[in-house]
């Protein structure tokens, strides 16, 4: 089973009240968004450091994320993707856009998130 959530409209709330998130927003016909998912999960499957991090993509083509995209209208204005956000309880502490494994857990390690 993957740790790279599938996030949803039914599920993105629970999601983000983690106590420590990664989101990563893309689009179903995005390369560069389908290249950061493999990239994510090749890393998520030989992960130890970062097992108390939840770890999700949310697909913004997606029926259903009406709620989502009400609370973070800033959507509106995203030009490029994949783009990842960073939670702590439910607040959003930083923001990338791209990809890159190295560049994700450099910005976890400064969070001090791991475990």
């Amino acid at each position: 089973m993957s740790r790279l959530e599938t996030i949803a409209g039914g599920n993105w709330e629970d999601f983000l009240s983690a106590p420590s998130a990664v989101l990563m927003l893309g689009k179903s016909d995005c390369p560069a968004c389908v290249a950061w998912t493999k990239d994510l999960e090749t890393f998520l499957e030989a992960d130890g450091e970062w097992a108390r991090v939840r770890f999700g993509k949310m697909l913004l083509d997606q029926p259903g994320l009406g709620g989502f995209k009400k609370t973070n209208p800033w959507l509106a204005e995203l030009e490029a993707l994949p783009m990842n956000l960073i939670y702590i309880d439910g607040e959003k502490v930083k923001d990338f856009l791209g990809s890159g494994v190295d560049r994700l857990v450099n910005r976890l390690r400064r969070l001090s998130l791991a475990t």
